[in-house]
C-alpha cells in the first residue's frame, strides 16, 4: 500500500501567514517521512482562511520529491481552460507526475457563491474532464453547453498525462468513475465495511466497462499517537465533540503499531492507497503524528 497525505487547508489562525507556515511545515514533515504521495484539497466562498489549492501546491512543491503530488478540484466551479492551464504549469514545476483528484462538489451555498447551478454538476463534471484532456492533448477546443469557448488552445502542454482519481461513492457515481477515470478516491467518513462494499460495486463497474484502475485510495483523518492511552484520550475529544460528523470507526486513531494494523485490514480489502490527513489542528501534534507515519509505513511493509 502507498501511503500519501492530503495537507490540510485550513487554520483559525489571526495572521493569515501562520496557515500557509503551517501547510510548509507540513509538507517538509511528510517528505522527511517518506511518504508517498502529496494532495491540497479545494473549497471556496469559506468565512474562515482556506488556502487555495493551485498556488499552495505550487509552494509546497519546493518541500517536495519527485513522487506523485496533486490536488482535489471540484471541477463544476472552474473554468476547464484555467485549470488546464494551472495543472499544466504545475505538472511542469514538480518532479514527479501530477495526479488530478475531481469530485462534484455537493454543497450548494459554495455552489452559489461560485455562480454555478448544481442542477448541471454531472453534466459540467463530464463535460470539464473532457475539456482539459482534449487541451492537455494539444487539441484546439471550442465548447457552447456551459462555457463559451472559442478556439481554444494552452501551452505548455504537460509533458506526462494526467492521471486522474475521483472521489465518488453513490452507484451512478462509482460506476460514472469507471468509465471516466484511472483511479477512485473513497470518502474519509466510511467505515472499512463501507469502504470495501463501495469497492466491490467500483470493480464491477470497471469490468462492465472493460477498464483497468491505476489505484484504488480512501481517505483516512487520522491521529497517530505516541502511546495507546494518548491516542484513546485524544479519540474521546474529537468524539465528544462530533469530529467533522464522522462515526468513531472511520477515525484512524492509534499508536504506531494500531494504526499500522487498521491500514493493513484496507491492504487486505484490496486498496492500494490511503491517503491521510491530520486530525489534530496543533501544529505539533500535527507534525508529529507525519513524524511517526514513517513507523507506520515500515510495520505495514513488514506485515504485507
Amino acid at each position: 500500500m502507498r501511503v500519501g497525505i492530503s495537507i490540510s487547508s485550513t487554520y483559525s489562525v489571526s495572521d493569515p501567514s501562520e496557515g500557509a507556515r503551517n501547510m510548509i511545515e507540513r509538507a517538509a514533515t511528510a517528505r522527511q517521512a517518506d511518504l508517498d504521495s502529496l494532495f491540497v484539497g479545494d473549497h471556496h466562498v469559506t468565512t474562515q482562511p482556506y488556502y487555495q489549492n493551485s498556488p499552495m501546491l505550487g509552494r509546497l512543491l519546493a518541500e517536495w520529491n519527485n513522487k506523485p503530488a496533486g490536488a482535489l478540484y471540484l471541477l463544476p466551479l472552474w473554468h476547464p481552460v484555467l485549470l488546464a492551464e494551472q495543472i499544466a504549469t504545475l505538472a511542469a514545476i514538480m518532479q514527479g507526475r501530477f495526479i488530478l483528484q475531481c469530485a462534484l462538489g455537493g454543497e450548494r451555498p459554495q455552489s452559489e457563491g461560485m455562480g454555478v447551478d448544481m442542477k448541471y454538476r454531472v453534466p459540467m463534471f463530464e463535460d470539464s474532464l473532457d475539456i482539459m484532456r482534449r487541451l492537455w492533448a494539444g487539441e484546439t477546443v471550442t465548447h457552447e453547453r456551459f462555457w463559451n469557448i472559442k478556439n481554444a488552445r494552452i501551452a505548455p502542454l504537460p509533458a506526462q498525462n494526467i492521471e486522474v482519481w475521483v472521489g465518488s461513492s453513490a452507484p451512478a457515481a462509482l460506476n460514472r468513475t469507471a468509465r471516466l477515470a484511472e483511479g477512485w478516491l473513497a470518502q474519509p467518513g466510511l467505515s472499512l465495511q463501507g469502504a470495501t462494499d463501495q469497492l466491490n460495486q467500483y470493480r464491477q463497474a470497471c469490468a462492465e466497462h472493460n477498464r483497468q484502475p491505476n489505484a484504488v485510495a480512501v481517505r483516512r483523518d487520522i491521529f497517530v499517537g505516541a502511546s495507546t492511552q494518548e491516542a484513546e484520550a485524544f479519540k474521546s475529544k474529537a468524539v465528544a465533540k462530533g469530529y467533522r460528523g464522522f462515526a468513531p470507526e472511520s477515525m484512524l486513531v492509534g499508536s504506531v503499531a494500531q494504526v499500522a494494523d487498521e491500514l493493513a485490514n484496507f491492504v487486505d480489502a484490496g486498496f492500494t492507497d490511503v491517503i491521510i490527513r491530520s486530525m489534530s489542528s496543533n501544529q505539533s501534534e500535527a507534525l508529529a503524528g507525519i513524524e511517526r507515519m514513517a513507523e507506520v509505513k515500515a510495520q505495514l511493509e513488514g506485515s504485507v
